[in-house]
C-alpha cells in the first residue's frame, strides 16, 4: 500500500493560532520531513480558497503556488492536490502550470482533478455555481484538453464549454516524455469524486487513479460501479489505482485516542466556530475508519486493502502543532503496510539510475 500525507495549509483551520509570517516555515518543514521518510510516497494539499467547515478569516494558501514551492524544498516525495477544481482555471492554463511544476519538480507531480462542490467559494470568487451536469461536462472536456497538451504538446477542442485552437505546451511534462518508465499519458491523472453516473465514467475513461468514499462499504460499492464503467468503455479495471482520503486519529491506547479527540474539539472551538459546527466536525473525526490504536488502524487498513484500496491519503489535523500522532503512525503502521522497496526502485527508475 502507498501512503500520502496532507500538509496543513489552513483550509481545515489547521494553521489557526500560528503567525501567518510563520505559515510557510511550518509547511515547508513538514514537507521536508515527509520527504525524508521513505514510506511517505506523496504529500498533498487541497485546492480551496475559503476554510471549512465554515468560511472564516483563517488563512488558506493556494494549492498550485504551494506545488511550485514544495517542488523547490523537496527532492523525492511526489506532489499532489486533492483535488484541483477544473472550473477555477482554464484547462489550457492549468495544463501549462502543471507541466511547469512537473519540470521544476523533476517529474514528481500528481494531477488531482474534480468538478468542484464548495458553493460558497465558487460564488464568492465570481465563478457562479453551475448545475452539477455542467460542472461535470467541464471536467470531461478539460481533462481531454490536458491529456492532449501533455502527450502531443498541443490541444484543439470545439466543446460545449471550452474552445481551444492549437494551444501549445512546451516544454512538455517530464512524465511521459523524458523520464524512463513514466506513463505514456503524461502527468498521472487522479479523477476524484464518487458520482456514479458521470464522475466514475470519466474516471474509467481517463483516470490513472481514483479517489472516492473511504468507508469499507462505500469503497466496495463505488469500486463495483467503476468496474462496470470500465467494462462499458473497454478499459482494464486493474489499470486504475483506487485511493481514498482518511482523517487519522491515533493513540497508543484508548485514553490517548480520547485525549486527541478532546484536543480536536478544543482546537475547533478556539477557531471561533459555532458549537453545532464543532460538534458535527468532531463527530466526523470520531466516526472515521482510521480512529483508534495502531492495532485497530492496521486492522481497518488491511480490510480496506482487501477491497482494493491501495493508496491511502492521510490527514492529521494536529500536525502543525504536535507530531506525536504522525510519528506513532510512522512507527507502528507504515512499516507494516508500506512498500518501501518498491518506492525506492520506482524513484531510481524514474531518475534513470
Amino acid at each position: 500500500m502507498k501512503f500520502g500525507l496532507f500538509i496543513p495549509q489552513g483550509w481545515r483551520h489547521d494553521l489557526v493560532g500560528i503567525d501567518p509570517a510563520q505559515h510557510w516555515g511550518v509547511m515547508a518543514g513538514l514537507a521536508r520531513r515527509a520527504d525524508g521518510i521513505e514510506d511517505w510516497t506523496s504529500i498533498w494539499v487541497y485546492d480551496h480558497f475559503h476554510p471549512v467547515p465554515r468560511p472564516t478569516e483563517a488563512g488558506v494558501h493556494e494549492a498550485w503556488s504551494l506545488m511550485a514551492a514544495f517542488a523547490g524544498v523537496t527532492g523525492r516525495v511526489r506532489l499532489g492536490q486533492m483535488c484541483t477544481c477544473m472550473s477555477y482555471r482554464e484547462p489550457t492554463y492549468l495544463a501549462k502550470v502543471a507541466a511547469t511544476v512537473d519540470v521544476v519538480s523533476e517529474g514528481r507531480l500528481e494531477m488531482g482533478i474534480g468538478a468542484g462542490w464548495y458553493e460558497h467559494e465558487w460564488r464568492a470568487y465570481g465563478y457562479g455555481f453551475p448545475r452539477a451536469g455542467e460542472r461535470l461536462a467541464r471536467l470531461r472536456e478539460g481533462v481531454e484538453v490536458m491529456r492532449q497538451m501533455w502527450t502531443t504538446g498541443r490541444a484543439t477542442l470545439d466543446g460545449d464549454h471550452y474552445t481551444v485552437d492549437g494551444a501549445m505546451c512546451f516544454p512538455q511534462p517530464l512524465q511521459g516524455t523524458s523520464l524512463p518508465g513514466s506513463r505514456a499519458n503524461g502527468i498521472p491523472m487522479w479523477v476524484a469524486g464518487g458520482g456514479e453516473k458521470k464522475t466514475l465514467r470519466i474516471a474509467a475513461e481517463y483516470a490513472d487513479y481514483t479517489n472516492f468514499d473511504g468507508s469499507p462499504e462505500g469503497f466496495s460499492a463505488k469500486s463495483a460501479i467503476l468496474e462496470q464503467h470500465c467494462r462499458d468503455v473497454g478499459r482494464e479495471f486493474g489499470e486504475i489505482v483506487r485511493s481514498a482520503n482518511y482523517n487519522v486519529v491515533i493513540g497508543r491506547d484508548e485514553r490517548e485516542v480520547r485525549e486527541r479527540l478532546a484536543w480536536i474539539r478544543n482546537h475547533y472551538e478556539s477557531a471561533g466556530l459555532p458549537a453545532d459546527v464543532v460538534e458535527e466536525t468532531v463527530r466526523s473525526f470520531e466516526t472515521g475508519p482510521l480512529v483508534g490504536t495502531p492495532e485497530q488502524v492496521l486492522e481497518r487498513l488491511k480490510d480496506l486493502e482487501s477491497r482494493g484500496m491501495t493508496y491511502a491519503i492521510t490527514y492529521f489535523v494536529e500536525q502543525a502543532y504536535d507530531l506525536s500522532g504522525v510519528q506513532l503512525f510512522e512507527r507502528e503502521v507504515l512499516p507494516e503496510l508500506g512498500d518501501r522497496e518498491q518506492h525506492g526502485h520506482l524513484w531510481h527508475l524514474l531518475r534513470g539510475e
